[in-house]
């Protein structure tokens, strides 16, 4: 699918990969509009291509069903949809005071898995009413990790949820394959984004010294060039694309 002249909506698309993905959509062609948190910098990015903003709370189902109807309204259909909202904790299953509680395990899954979920299901909808290009409606783009497969001591909540977005894609592919609607997850290890943004050039050695080549973090950009080539490429698709230089977490 050519990014030129698309539909885009782009959710945590204020900061970090997100942004990276929306200000190279925007770039390449494509109509893009920003979802993120109420007092995110997505106004400023948004304005800075010339696209919309929209704030949303993808933990809030019903409320991210409609801010995704207005995005779509504004754009006049939907084509891409990228997803890179998310967050963990850090807690272990069994400590000294006791067992890792239900609450924080289910607000991980909900921010990010059934988060993930609600938003690929509602922008299949929207891009099953397009007319098809080569046969292709759509492409569904989210945000696994490579904690998916080397979960770290402390991330059994995170695990699980990422692990959920990359089991989802083959099946999800397959489910909308007969409308010509791909769906993929790129799964990146460490980025400088959020809380790894500018941290010393030895602690970032000191974390991504298991990589095989290049050691250092992810560039946001990086993310972004993946997710466009994804759109481009119509054989991609049910694949869950590890972005990890060749870096395995280890245990902790």
């Amino acid at each position: 699918m050519e990014i030129n002249g698309k539909k885009a909506v782009v959710i945590g698309g204020a900061s970090g990969m997100g942004r990276a993905s929306a200000e190279l959509f925007a770039e390449r062609g494509a109509d893009v509009v920003v979802l993120d948190r109420e007092g995110s910098d997505g106004k400023a990015v948004a304005e800075g291509f010339g696209g919309a903003f929209y704030p949303v709370d993808v933990t809030d189902f019903a409320g991210t069903e409609e801010t995704l109807q207005t995005a779509v309204d504004q754009l006049g259909g939907l084509h891409v949809i990228v997803t890179t909202a998310g967050g963990g904790i850090a807690k272990r299953t069994m400590t000294k005071s006791g067992p890792h509680d239900l609450e924080s395990f289910q607000s991980v899954i909900d921010l990010n898995l059934i988060a993930t979920f609600n938003v690929s299901r509602l922008a299949a909808a929207h891009m099953a009413k397009n007319e098809p290009e080569d046969e292709e409606r759509g492409v569904i783009i989210n945000t696994a990790s490579i904690a998916a497969f080397e979960g770290q001591i402390g991330q059994v909540a995170y695990t699980a949820a990422k692990a959920g977005i990359a089991g989802m894609c083959l099946t999800m592919a397959r489910d909308l394959g007969s409308l010509g609607i791909r769906v993929l997850a790129i799964a990146p290890s460490l980025f400088a984004t959020g809380l790894t943004q500018g941290i010393p050039d030895e602690f970032a050695a000191a974390l991504t010294k298991d990589a095989a080549f290049p050691k250092r973090l992810g560039r946001p950009i990086e993310y972004a060039k993946l997710a466009a080539a994804i759109v481009d490429n119509p054989m991609l698709n049910g694949q869950c694309l590890r972005l990890d230089a060749g870096q395995r977490f280890a245990p902790k």
